[in-house]
């Protein structure tokens, strides 16, 4: 049994952080970012997560594995109990359920600050066999419990290749009214955050 350790991510994990997602933006259509964020960008992009939702990493004898984070889904006041994840698993470290346990504590973080609706933004590859991208990710979260919620058509070009990307959701809280108070993740009690 492997000893991995999952937990939020602190300002030392970026270097090992951006590494990961470099590869994602250098050789893949994964992301549709094209240029590899500064440290600086990246460090400001952490703090600002970290205000209000969780960023975690998977961590093994000090090797950071992947990462995960949620952020919002719309800014206005009204979306407040919906969110958009993010996870990206070093390449060496795929297939071998890194991102199914990151996804697991992530959900189960923002449960606890009442977040009801998650949502995954993610890339569609037009044919069988690009290069790029493959149909990996909804596969992933098809296996953990997300569904198709919609499609956008050529919406985005990288490689000088057209894209489509789809939105996939899963619900992870009862729809009650009123609707219960969003907790930051900051604020919630330390014992709700320790998950090992």
């Amino acid at each position: 049994m492997r000893d991995i350790k999952i937990r939020t991510a602190s300002i030392q994990d970026l270097p090992a952080i951006l590494e990961i997602y470099s590869y994602y933006i250098l050789h893949t259509a994964i992301t549709f970012e094209y240029d590899v964020p500064t440290p600086e960008e990246f460090r400001l992009r952490m703090e600002q997560t970290l205000r209000m939702y969780p960023y975690i990493v998977a961590e093994e004898d000090g090797n950071i594995l992947g990462y995960a984070y949620a952020g919002p889904f719309k800014t206005r006041a009204a979306y407040n109990w919906s969110v958009e994840t993010s996870i990206y698993v070093a390449k060496e470290a795929r297939q071998k359920g890194i991102g199914t346990l990151l996804l697991a504590h992530l959900e189960a973080l923002l449960q606890r600050q009442n977040i009801l609706n998650v949502n995954a933004c993610i890339a569609y590859p037009k044919e069988i066999g690009d290069p790029y991208l493959t149909c990996e990710s909804v596969r992933f979260h098809e296996k953990n419990g997300y569904r198709l919620a919609g499609r956008f058509h050529d919406c985005a070009c990288k490689f000088s290749r057209w894209y489509d990307m789809v939105w996939m959701e899963k619900m992870i809280g009862e729809h009650v009214t009123p609707a219960p108070a969003v907790i930051p993740f900051p604020q919630l009690p330390t014992e709700k955050q320790n998950w090992n």
